[in-house]
């Protein structure tokens, strides 16, 4: 699904030349749910936000469902964000003056679907994340966790092939950031979403299958979560 090959990122000014990724190399299967490590600075935004067509790499090539990404057009890049890709933020990134039906149904509208169909699919992540009570509020109304959900459901409604998350349980207390946790893992083996997640937290990165480890913009370890440390969502 995703071949990264040789990447760099790197900006220059006069004097120098600074490397935020070097010499990236990594195949993600349909279907994964992988989790990349490492410390603040170490390039793990700047990877995801690649992957997800919202950077360019400075060299190297970038194949996802077998298009070259990194020659991609915008146009064609915009095309895969409304398809193909979902995106959960740390900071919610909800827009405070829609409703909860409102923002979740925002996607679809870029997307050209009809209102009819719009208003099922919207109906039905409603259903899915228990928020039918809370349609009609605003962001501001709702607790933290409340509002990630929002996120999630917004970013899968469309019914991406690839959902990045990028410290989703970033602002959240523990209770919150382990249900949310579960329902990646839910979305991740119940529908086939291949998830790649951001985080600073080992118990959360074992809710996935592999973790990659980052530092200095290089890749440092690339190994899967032995299956008896796998965490298993509630039942």
């Amino acid at each position: 699904m995703i071949q990264l090959n040789k990447l760099y990122k790197y900006y220059d000014n006069k004097f120098q030349r600074t490397f935020v990724l070097k010499d990236v190399s990594l195949t993600i299967n349909e279907g994964e749910f992988l989790t990349i490590m490492g410390p603040s600075g170490a390039g793990k935004s700047t990877l995801l936000n690649i992957i997800g067509m919202l950077d360019q790499p400075s060299e190297g090539e970038y194949f996802f469902l077998d298009q070259p990404a990194h020659t991609l057009k915008e146009k064609k890049k915009v095309e895969f964000h409304r398809n193909y890709v979902g995106f959960i933020f740390q900071a919610f990134h909800l827009i405070d003056e829609m409703t909860v039906y409102e923002n979740i149904e925002t996607p679809l509208i870029y997307k050209g679907v009809k209102a009819k169909e719009r208003k099922a699919m919207v109906a039905d992540m409603l259903d899915r994340f228990n928020m039918v009570a809370k349609k009609d509020l605003f962001p501001q109304q709702l607790s933290g966790g409340q509002q990630q959900l929002v996120g999630i459901a917004r970013a899968i409604v469309g019914k991406p092939k690839l959902l990045l998350a990028d410290e989703p349980t970033g602002n959240l207390h523990s209770e919150q950031g382990r249900q949310i946790m579960e329902l990646l893992k839910k979305l991740n083996e119940e529908d086939g979403i291949t998830i790649i997640q951001v985080t600073h937290n080992e118990d959360f990165a074992n809710y996935g299958k592999r973790i990659i480890r980052i530092a200095d913009g290089m890749i440092k370890s690339d190994e899967a979560v032995p299956k008896e440390t796998i965490i298993a969502g509630a039942e």
